[in-house]
């Protein structure tokens, strides 16, 4: 069974607004087109402590997590010591991981027309640290530069830039959740309510997920939508196929005007 998704982002800058985050969009995308959703997403500080015990929740979710960001060497970058400290695994050299370290660097050295560094350099010695993970990680391929992000079980490691870590994930969906992506599907339907309450809606909200197990309801209020003004959207999502949502938002439709409510508006996603 394909498991529930979550998304760590570790960073500073992103709780202090110096960045604005790029993944949790990018992951609910890379989902969608394959028709699975996010289920949570969580921001993390640059602390070892914290982060070693938001991968502590992770792991007990049981769910597969995305983990972007704090994968580098500089002192500020603690995801990959947080894993081992979570996973209560030993920090070691990844034999692969490290070599394709060494080939960037003859790489990029080449690019220079320098001399590719000796591996007793400082340098080259903090550019290797990006090739230790914990005991018994698997690499995640990164397209970009080579310099491989890492999973262990359900927990996937990958670089802070968007640029890397984007096309990792959508690596990992395919290769370790044979999760491709698919033809465009349905995967909402719902309609505009104007000038209600969602309290005084409930009930039909509450019939609809008991009568089609497996459908989930949402409404999502606003109190000055430039369109409708005070409205509700109310819909249906998820089930196994659309003739099941469509069966839902038959009823949904039917018993919201018995309601006496007024949809003014009906939209499919």
């Amino acid at each position: 069974m394909t498991p529930a998704f979550g998304l760590i982002v570790f960073g500073d800058e992103l709780l202090s607004g110096k960045r604005q985050d790029a993944h949790v969009p990018k992951l609910i995308e890379l989902l969608a087109a394959r028709g699975a959703e996010l289920a949570w997403a969580r921001y993390v500080r640059d602390d070892l402590a914290v982060q070693a015990a938001a991968l502590r929740d992770a792991l007990a979710s049981g769910d597969a997590v995305f983990c972007c960001g704090g994968i580098g060497a500089t002192p500020d970058d603690h995801t990959r010591q947080a894993a081992a400290l979570a996973l209560g695994l030993p920090l070691q050299p990844h034999p692969e991981a490290q070599q394709l370290i060494r080939e960037r660097a003859l790489q990029m050295a080449a690019e220079r027309g320098e001399v590719a560094p000796r591996e007793d350099q400082p340098d080259m010695q903090r550019r290797l640290e990006m090739g230790v993970f914990p005991a018994g990680s698997r690499l995640i391929p990164n397209p970009f530069n080579r310099i491989a992000g890492f999973s262990h079980g359900r927990l996937h490691f990958v670089p802070g830039f968007p640029v890397m870590a984007h096309p990792m994930m959508a690596w990992v969906l395919e290769q370790e959740y044979g999760l491709f992506e698919r033809e465009a599907t349905v995967l909402e339907r719902s309609c505009i309510v104007t000038n209600d309450f969602e309290a005084r809606l409930t009930p039909v909200m509450e019939r609809i997920e008991a009568e089609h197990p497996g459908i989930k309801v949402f409404s999502l209020p606003s109190v000055d939508h430039p369109q409708w003004g005070r409205c509700i959207e109310l819909g249906v999502k998820a089930g196994r196929d659309d003739a099941q949502r469509q069966g839902a938002y038959r009823d949904l439709l039917l018993w919201l005007h018995q309601y006496g409510a007024n949809v003014c508006a009906e939209m499919v996603r």
